[in-house]
């Protein structure tokens, strides 16, 4: 995994970066768009936004003035994968 187990947990174990990532399920949006579901301060946004794509869970691209976000599920696809090996491995089973 590229990026430290650490650095996801610590970006899904906060409410608000989870409901983020939650409306970038179905589609890439702008920051301007995400932001209007919140009632916070746009560098508020901005730390979990930074949070999200350090933990490779989102992906971002510029148009113009305009930041829009993408879900990346790569990176949740690997912490799934580690979780069934860690299941695996409490259970005892051997492959």
């Amino acid at each position: 995994m590229g990026v430290p187990l650490n650095e996801v947990f610590k970006a899904i174990a906060d409410p608000t970066r989870r409901e983020i990532l939650r409306l970038l399920r179905h589609e890439e949006m702008s920051a301007g768009d995400v932001a209007a579901r919140f009632d916070m301060t746009k560098p508020t946004m901005s730390h979990h936004f930074a949070v999200l794509k350090a933990a490779g869970l989102i992906t971002s691209r510029r148009e113009g003035q305009t930041i829009w976000y993408a879900l990346d599920t790569t990176v949740l696809e690997d912490v799934l994968a580690w979780s069934m090996d860690m299941a695996r491995g409490a259970r005892g089973d051997k492959q």
